[in-house]
């Protein structure tokens, strides 16, 4: 065999070998990549994504649209050869798998965690649209979870409405902690509360909570190395609306929906088109008090909402750096801090201001 030929050959069959060790290696990372976008003004499946009912709405165009990212589940075994695919792909990132799933938990853990993310994220879009608009929106601390084989168990139920402890009472879910640790371990400690169904009944009624109740608890150790007085509770915050607000949308998950529910709630609740009808898009987490907060995932959501066809893109201040480092062509970055802020680049975009809209920098 000449050695030319021979040469082909080894080089190829080398060639082969490193293909198929390529496949077989497993590495310990997993991908992200672009997930779909959706217009909050518009709908799915047929139904509106933003349902206002008791209260004027008005009409709209154009499209504020909330972004995704799609990611490998957690039982995915990536080889040698997609991580290296990814790594060299514009339109995928490869990260490590403790990345996206930190301490060994679970891909139901996980759609579980992020369902619960993207509940909270829908009630403070809630609260922060219509506080931007000058509604009332009534608030309450409420026990958001009860700890099994705890001291509150079958005395305190998630739901219940907190208005003091010992007399003293709550305005924030912070304080419940801190007038609980005022008292040693197995002392008593008594709470005043709306029971959850009391409350419930109330709100489908449209009337204020009343019927108040004592509960005395025994409060324990926090742990054999920590002598903190506990009772076994997380209390959260939980809100009454003047009138009905209702997110549908399946299959998503996360925090990052948030500043773009706000403004669709914000566009249906005020006369005009808060869009002028151009194509935006965005994400972002969002409070109570309409501060915007990071997310994840920032370059692939820029892709998505570039390939869905959005012009320009609402930047969480955070992620501003990483966004200006790769923006996709056609796509024009607007940071924001807050929904105020958000809601003023809008206004200039109507206008055609576009010379003062705030932008992101890479440096």
């Amino acid at each position: 065999m000449p050695r030319r030929t021979a040469t082909m050959l080894a080089s190829t069959l080398i060639l082969i070998a490193l293909i198929c060790a390529g496949v077989v290696i497993k590495v310990p990372y997993s991908e992200m990549s672009p997930g779909p976008t959706v217009n909050t003004l518009g709908k799915v499946a047929g139904d509106p994504v933003l349902q206002i009912t008791g209260h004027q709405t008005y009409k709209t165009s154009g499209n504020l649209n909330m972004t995704t990212v799609r990611v490998t589940g957690a039982d995915y075994s990536m080889n040698l050869v997609a991580a290296l695919y990814g790594w060299l792909a514009h339109d995928s990132v490869v990260v490590p798998h403790e990345t996206l799933y930190p301490d060994g938990k679970t891909e139901e853990q996980s759609t579980q965690e992020n369902a619960e993310e993207f509940s909270q994220s829908q009630e403070s879009a809630k609260v922060a649209a219509l506080t931007e608009l000058g509604i009332p929106v009534t608030s309450y601390v409420v026990v958001s979870t009860v700890v099994k084989d705890s001291p509150a168990q079958g005395k305190l139920h998630a739901g219940d409405i907190i208005e003091d402890v010992d007399g003293t009472a709550v305005e924030e879910p912070e304080d419940v902690a801190k007038l609980v640790t005022r008292h040693k371990p197995g002392e008593d400690v008594t709470f005043t509360v709306i029971p959850a169904k009391t409350a419930a009944a109330a709100e489908k009624a449209g009337k204020k909570p009343e019927g108040s109740e004592k509960v005395t608890i025994t409060t324990r150790k926090a742990s054999a190395k920590e002598n903190r007085a506990i009772v076994g509770i997380q209390a959260g915050t939980d809100h009454t609306f003047p009138f009905d607000i209702d997110i549908k949308l399946a299959d998503v998950g996360g925090p990052s929906a948030g500043l773009m529910f706000a403004l669709g709630i914000v566009d249906k609740l005020t006369p005009g088109q808060l869009t002028g009808g151009k194509f935006i898009a965005g994400t972002g987490t969002i409070d109570d008090d309409g501060k915007v907060g990071p997310i994840g995932g920032i370059n692939m959501k820029l892709v998505g909402a570039r390939d869905a066809g959005a012009r320009y893109f609402l930047t969480p201040d955070d992620n501003c750096k990483a966004a200006a480092s790769d923006t996709p062509d056609g796509l024009t970055l607007i940071r924001v801090k807050t929904i105020a802020d958000a809601k003023k680049s809008l206004d200039k975009l109507r206008t055609g201001d576009t010379a003062g809209l705030p932008s992101c920098s890479a440096g």
